[in-house]
């Protein structure tokens, strides 16, 4: 096993992120020879662990040692980077999102098709154990079919950093989270999109968006609400998932929650009625205890390799990516059109 000669541009938090986190874990397919950082900062911290330190991109991309880079750098550079490395002879790997727009991953892939070179992004949210979770219960329906898929990330610091406040380098939270679940969401379902309706919020007075509801229309029927937020000092439910025979919640990352099921007990009582404020309700009232079991979250793990035990294989063997180019480019289509439905 021949390790890929790895350089990583932009040793901000998400490159180092990867070198110190994640690519440990694959050393025998992956070695990181080096750094470049416009921030001589960073690139003096990254001289502490060792790194060799390029003084430029020219550098980087003339050195023949080097066979892939990471672009972990601000989102309105990955075009320009990814199609001056994929030109230099170099397999590509690029931080999400992808690019800006539609059209910039376009020219990114037409100059991958031409040098034959891998270019793969990465879409590290498909390994999440939450979204496994709910990948089971889709594909194996433990609460019957899914019909109503809710998901959601919620904090209450505001926009990160600081280049993520600026339009012009691609901030706001639609690109930068919204990415990640609406990934998630077309991995999941296997259905053409019927029907986008967005609302995105401008509550703290940035340029870009701090957060976001989108509502979104399957032609085979499921209902999908995306929400991002960065003012919610009281969260809702990681994932909320409605099925025909039960439903079931999944509270946050560290996957505490349940599934309540139907029984299937025969001669089963009607719900009573309750009292509901000032007035009586049958149909708001629970369940009766006979009718419902509530069950622990079923155990899931992913049926697809590590991003870069993918990427190793494609590089090598050719093999299948995990993460394809034709779905990130679904995703950008799809960020394009809650733009628009916002403005709509």
């Amino acid at each position: 096993m021949t390790a890929i000669n790895f350089a990583v541009i932009g040793y901000g938090g998400m490159g180092s992120y990867h070198i110190h986190n994640i690519i440990p874990n694959e050393n025998e397919r992956i070695h990181v020879v080096g750094t470049y950082d416009i921030s001589g900062e960073r690139q003096k911290i990254s001289s502490q662990h060792n790194h060799k330190i390029y003084d430029s991109l020219e550098e980087v991309l003339t050195d023949e040692t080097i066979e892939a880079v990471l672009i972990a750098t601000p989102n309105d550079s990955h075009k320009d980077l990814a199609i001056q490395a994929l030109k230099a002879g170099k397999h590509v790997v690029c931080e999400k999102p992808v690019t800006m727009n539609v059209a910039d991953l376009d020219e990114i892939l037409n100059v991958a098709k031409k040098t034959g070179q891998t270019f793969m992004v990465h879409q590290n949210r498909r390994w999440d154990p939450d979204f496994l979770i709910t990948r089971e219960l889709y594909k194996n329906q433990q609460i019957g079919e899914l019909f109503q898929i809710e998901t959601r990330v919620q904090g209450a610091n505001g926009i990160p950093g600081d280049w993520r406040h600026e339009l012009k380098h691609g901030g706001g939270m639609l690109l930068d989270w919204g990415v990640h679940l609406l990934d998630q969401l077309l991995f999941l379902v296997d259905s053409r999109i019927e029907k986008v309706s967005a609302d995105l919020s401008y509550i703290l007075g940035d340029e870009v968006d701090d957060g976001f509801i989108a509502y979104i229309i399957f032609e085979n029927g499921i209902r999908a609400i995306i929400e991002v937020g960065t003012t919610n000092y009281t969260k809702l439910p990681r994932w909320y998932l409605k099925g025909t025979k039960g439903t079931a919640i999944i509270h946050d990352w560290d996957l505490t929650g349940e599934m309540v099921v139907e029984s299937g007990k025969q001669d089963i009582q009607a719900p009573k009625p309750i009292q509901a404020g000032v007035g009586l309700t049958k149909t708001m009232a629970p369940p009766s205890e006979e009718a419902t079991e509530t069950k622990a979250l079923p155990q899931a793990t992913a049926e697809y390799d590590t991003f870069y035990k993918n990427f190793y294989n494609v590089v090598r063997e050719k093999a299948e990516p995990v993460v394809k180019n034709e779905e990130v480019r679904q995703v950008m289509v799809l960020i394009e059109e809650i733009f628009k439905a916002a403005k709509r």
